[in-house]
């Protein structure tokens, strides 16, 4: 399994739709808004490489409000941590 984090930069007025879209792309696991230099930041799962460079500019870059991206593939992992788990802390039901 090969995955990738993909920093994306949107057009403001759009993000939760632009979000929403990436997150219906198949490979495409969570899709998070963040406060930083960029807007949304998306995990992407796949089994090739030939997948992600197609998932990447081909459906990613070609969402309604993206206007820039930057991919950055991950060699291994150090964390068993829930990542859900990790984002749900002090939240309130």
């Amino acid at each position: 399994m090969i995955t990738a984090i993909v920093l994306i930069h949107a057009v403001a007025d759009s993000i939760p739709e632009t979000a929403q879209a990436i997150a219906d792309i198949d490979g495409v696991s969570e899709v998070y808004s963040c406060a930083g230099d960029v807007d949304l930041i998306a995990m992407v799962r796949v089994q090739t490489h030939e997948e992600l460079a197609d998932l990447i500019p081909a459906k990613i870059g070609r969402v309604s409000g993206v206007v820039d991206t930057d991919t950055h593939i991950a060699f291994r992992s150090y964390s068993t941590a829930d990542t859900e788990s990790a984002f749900a802390l002090g939240a309130e039901d």
